[in-house]
């Protein structure tokens, strides 16, 4: 019976979070369509450094793992997703390689050329962001369904409070996710697949807390150090270069305040899950 109930628990966190961000942002994604993409740019990188340095990483320091034991956890994490944004580039640079000069030759095409390199180097310059949010929200997910399942069999009222809880604080942080695969796929139902599939992860971390609760109970906080190293990755190599441009003081007020309101937003309900 507790199995079950992790498992639906576990389910409608992970997966109806994702599914509650995505409505949250259809809602209000058709009202300013030319500043909405920096908008949401702006929230999301708010919302993955917060989710990082004001949830992750003080729930990690808070437990009995060394500082100096997490801080290299952390700084392995920022190399591996700088490795493997490399390890993209690179293979999309010899499975897409670069045309003969000779195609190039007439001055009139080669403006045209240049804009569609940059632009086609610019789509590809996001798919490493979409693959390092994807591999640390499903660690994070992971370790979310183990505090989940801790507190199911602790006591069933607890366990559907930190359900509840894990589900709130997560949408904010979701809607962040959501824009980085967005910017990595044109077609945004692809992009919800993927932060569903990675949200699914939770029910894993559930099960796996269920049977060896004690085991992974020591290795969560290395699960959230490795899962904000790709918050914070993404977040500063990512998305603030594309925030990084010349702009209107009004714009860049409201660049600033969405970057602000990403940060409030996942703070503060992150603080009211961690209370409850």
């Amino acid at each position: 019976m507790t199995l079950v109930a992790i498992i639906l628990a576990t389910l409608a966190a992970g997966i109806g979070s994702v599914w509650v961000a995505a409505l949250l942002m259809g809602l209000g994604g058709n009202r300013s369509p030319g500043m909405m993409p920096q908008r949401l740019l702006s929230l999301a990188a708010g919302a993955l450094l917060a989710t990082a340095f004001m949830h992750l990483l003080p729930e990690a320091f808070e437990s009995e793992a060394g500082a100096h034991d997490l801080f290299v956890t952390l700084l392995v994490g920022l190399v591996f997703f700088f490795l493997l944004s490399k390890a993209e580039l690179w293979h999309h640079g010899h499975e897409h390689g670069a045309p003969p000069a000779h195609e190039h030759d007439h001055h009139d095409h080669q403006g045209h050329a240049h804009a569609h390199d940059h632009s086609h180097d610019h789509h590809h310059g996001h798919r490493h962001g979409g693959w390092a949010v994807l591999t640390g929200d499903s660690v994070h997910c992971f370790g979310d369904g183990v505090l989940i399942a801790s507190a199911f069999m602790a006591d069933m009222r607890l366990g559907l409070i930190a359900a509840v809880s894990v589900l709130a604080h997560e949408v904010p942080h979701h809607m962040g996710d959501i824009v980085v695969l967005r910017q990595s796929s044109s077609n945004r139902r692809v992009a919800l697949i993927k932060v569903s599939m990675a949200g699914a992860v939770t029910t894993l971390g559930g099960i796996g807390g269920y049977f060896l609760v004690g085991q992974l109970q020591e290795l969560l906080p290395y699960f959230l150090a490795v899962a904000s190293s790709s918050f914070i990755y993404v977040a500063l190599a990512d998305l603030i270069p594309q925030l990084q441009k010349r702009l209107s003081a009004r714009e860049t007020v409201a660049q600033v305040g969405w970057l602000m309101l990403g940060i409030v937003l996942v703070t503060v309900v992150s603080r009211a899950a961690h209370a409850h």
